[in-house]
């Protein structure tokens, strides 16, 4: 991946390529590099925090709490529009201090009740720092998405020194990974100008979700004689 990398414009200050000297080019397309590396490198760290939490799961309870986990750093294109929407310049560590979301991971699990519990074992080991939680599964976004977000920051150890890495960690269910994943294709086919009639039937279909990761719960829990966890 960091060997196809280029340098943006934003990432230059805007000075044209072409104006700069072959050696500052490269030296500051290196710098990008490595700025990304560390963020494929926190990834690193919590996709083996969270392989390790499954594993022991299916080992000690004889249960998987996960159904699949995604991750991905953002190109240098989709971070320079990042950076250019929240009006930020180009140095790299003013941009890891307002860019939370440059390294992403998504645990989609069965139940709510496993969202939370994967959430609590992941953050609060010692290497792990909270920096923000939003609980859109507590507190739905007016459209119906729900997810809960935590932006997280793990020591990543070069060898120049150890960096703290911010990765954003989305915990969401089958049911609201499923509806997320609708919402985003239809708020991409119309341009992020969705009818009203859709949007309100994507309201109805988070309540359905919703419903449905309810009831399955209960079923869960009729059939295993779980106690259901209590409200954080």
């Amino acid at each position: 991946m960091t060997d196809q990398l280029s340098v943006p414009m934003a990432m230059l200050g805007g000075v044209d390529p072409a104006s700069i000297d072959r050696e500052r080019l490269l030296s500051m397309r290196r710098e990008v590099q490595r700025f990304l590396l560390q963020y494929e490198f926190g990834l690193r760290e919590i996709g083996t925090k969270i392989d390790i939490l499954r594993d022991e799961f299916l080992e000690l309870h004889d249960y998987n709490p996960i159904e699949h986990v995604s991750s991905r750093v953002k190109s240098p294109e989709s971070l320079v529009d990042k950076v250019a929407r929240k009006g930020l310049g180009a140095d790299l560590e003013s941009i890891r201090e307002h860019v939370t979301d440059i390294a992403g991971v998504r645990v989609t699990c069965s139940f709510e009740s496993d969202v939370y519990r994967l959430f609590d074992l992941l953050t609060l080991q010692d290497d792990v720092s909270v920096r923000l939680v939003k609980d859109y599964i507590a507190n739905p976004k007016p459209n119906g998405y729900q997810s809960l977000h935590a932006v997280v920051e793990i020591p990543v150890f070069l060898s120049s020194g150890p960096v703290s890495v911010p990765v954003e960690v989305q915990f969401r269910t089958i049911a609201m990974d499923f509806w997320a994943s609708l919402e985003h294709k239809i708020h991409y086919k119309y341009a992020g100008d969705v009818p009203e009639r859709l949007t309100e039937e994507l309201r109805e279909a988070a309540a359905t979700a919703t419903e449905l990761d309810a009831r399955m719960a209960r079923l869960h829990r009729e059939i295993h004689g779980e106690v259901p966890r209590e409200d954080p």
